[in-house]
C-alpha cells in the first residue's frame, strides 16, 4: 500500500521544493514528487538522513566491540538522531585486538546489506580506521604503547581482517612512512584524512599530492596555527580541494572558529561529525572509548587517567549529529539546507557515496528526516517507515 508524505518544503542536494507531495510506494522506496495539490499549514521541512563518517559509538556501546549487539545497539541508536549512515570508527589498540574489532564490524556490514537488516536501524557502509598511525604528539587520548609507524603490510593486514570494508583512515603525514601508505591507500579506493598531527605546512601539502582528501575533527588534535608557519591548520583551511571534518558541539571548537572553518572550506567541503563515543544518548558517568577509561560529566567526555592527573584532555564527544546540524545553524546563521549538507551530501561526495545515499528522488529509499521551523529534527523516517 502507498502512503503520501507531505510538508511546507523539501530541501534536496539540489534543489528546495516547495510544498511536495512524497508518495511512497510497498517497499519503501520513492514512487514519485509532485506538487502538494492540497497543501498543509504545517511548517515542516524534509531533508535526507544524516551521514556520520566519523562516530566510535552511543546508547553505552563502543563499535570496537565488534559484536553483534552492540553494533546494531549503535545503528538502533543513530538511526533515533537522524543518521540513516555511518562510518563505524576504531581507535588506537593493541594490534591483536584491532584485527578482532574490524573483525566484528566487517560482519555487521555484510549483514547490513542483506534483506534481514533492520529497515528502522542506520546502516554502516563501512570503517573510519582512526589509529595507530597517528603523531605521539598530538595523540589525543589514543594510548602511546599502540601508537605506531605507518606499515604497508599492518594496513593490508588491517584490510584483509575488515573484508576490505575500511573505507577511510586517519593518517599523520609527517611520520617516516606516512606518505607510502597514504599513496597505498588512495590507489586502492580508501581515502585519506589528515588528522592526529604535528605536520607542517610542507609535510601537509606533500599528503595532499599523495592523496589525502580530507582532515580528521578539524583544529582538534593538529598544530596550532602561525602566521609563519601555517602548518597543518593552515593549510586545511586555505586549501579549496580538501574536505574538513569538525565536532560541532560548542565543546570541541569555539562558535568563532566554527564560522571561520565554514568561511574557509564553505558549503562544498565541510563536514560535521560527531566524533561520538559510548556514552552519547546516555547520563554522565564513566564508560569507555576503545580500551581506556572516559568520565563523562556536563557534556564533556575526558580521560579518567588524564583527569587524576589532573589534566583536562577530551575523549571523543557525546554529540550527536542531528545536534550538530542544529549547532552549525545557531553558530553560524546557515540554513537548514546548508547544515544538513554538511551532514549527508558532503561526506557521501567524500566517500563516493552519492550514488548509495545522500540524495532524495524515485527509485530511491525514503530515508528522510523532519524539521520544524526552527530547524530542530522532530523525526525521522527510514525505508518508508517512522523511526521511533
Amino acid at each position: 500500500m502507498s502512503q503520501i508524505l507531505s510538508a511546507r518544503r523539501l530541501v534536496t542536494a539540489t534543489q528546495t521544493i516547495e510544498y511536495p507531495a512524497i508518495t511512497l510506494d510497498s517497499d519503501g522506496l520513492i514512487a514519485s514528487i509532485e506538487p502538494d495539490a492540497a497543501p498543509k499549514d504545517a511548517e515542516t521541512t524534509l531533508t535526507t538522513t544524516l551521514f556520520d563518517i566519523h562516530t566510535h559509538g552511543g546508547a553505552g556501546n563502543d563499535v570496537m566491540e565488534g559484536t553483534p549487539e552492540a553494533l546494531a545497539n549503535v545503528s538502533r541508536f543513530l538511526a533515533t538522531r537522524g543518521v540513516g549512515h555511518y562510518l563505524p570508527t576504531t581507535v588506537t589498540a593493541s594490534i591483536d585486538t584491532t584485527l578482532r574489532a574490524l573483525e566484528g564490524i566487517a560482519r555487521a556490514i555484510d549483514q547490513a546489506t542483506g534483506d534481514h537488516w533492520n529497515p528502522a536501524f542506520a546502516r554502516p557502509l563501512g570503517i573510519h580506521l582512526e589509529g595507530p598511525f597517528i603523531s605521539h604528539a598530538k595523540r589525543g587520548v589514543h594510548p602511546p604503547a599502540e601508537i605506531i609507524p605507518p606499515s604497508i603490510e599492518l594496513f593490508d593486514r588491517f584490510q584483509q581482517a575488515a573484508a576490505g570494508h575500511i573505507r577511510l583512515i586517519t593518517i599523520a603525514p609527517e611520520i617516516p612512512g606516512a606518505l607510502d601508505l597514504i599513496r597505498h591507500c588512495t590507489q586502492n579506493g580508501v581515502r585519506v584524512s589528515i588528522g592526529h598531527t604535528n605536520s607542517t605546512s610542507a609535510e601537509t601539502h606533500a599528503a595532499i599530492a599523495a592523496g589525502a582528501s580530507s582532515a580528521t575533527h578539524t583544529y582538534n588534535a593538529m598544530r596550532p596555527l602561525d602566521h609563519r608557519e601555517p602548518g597543518v591548520l593552515g593549510v586545511v583551511l586555505d586549501e579549496d580541494s580538501l574536505y574538513a571534518e569538525i565536532i560541532c558541539d560548542g565543546i570541541h571548537v569555539a562558535p568563532e572558529l566554527v564560522r571561520l572553518w565554514l568561511k574557509a572550506k564553505g558549503p562544498r567541503h565541510a563536514i560535521l561529525v560527531t566524533d561520538s563515543m559510548a556514552a552519547a544518548g546516555m547520563p554522565d558517568g564513566n564508560y569507555s572509548l576503545g580500551t581506556f577509561a572516559v568520565k563523562v560529566a556536563d557534556g564533556r567526555a575526558l580521560s579518567a587517567d588524564d583527569l587524576a592527573q589532573g589534566k583536562q584532555t577530551l575523549a571523543g564527544s557525546v554529540l550527536t549529529l542531528d545536534r550538530a546540524v542544529e549547532n552549525l545553524q545557531q553558530f553560524t546563521g546557515a540554513s537548514l539546507a546548508t547544515a544538513v549538507g554538511l551532514a549527508s551530501h558532503n561526506p557521501a561526495m567524500l566517500m563516493g557515496f552519492t550514488g548509495i545515499i545522500g540524495e532524495v528522488e524515485p527509485g530511491r529509499p525514503a530515508n528522510l528526516n523532519v524539521f520544524d521551523a526552527a530547524g530542530k529534527r522532530i523525526g525521522t523516517i527510514l525505508n518508508g517507515s517512522p523511526v521511533l
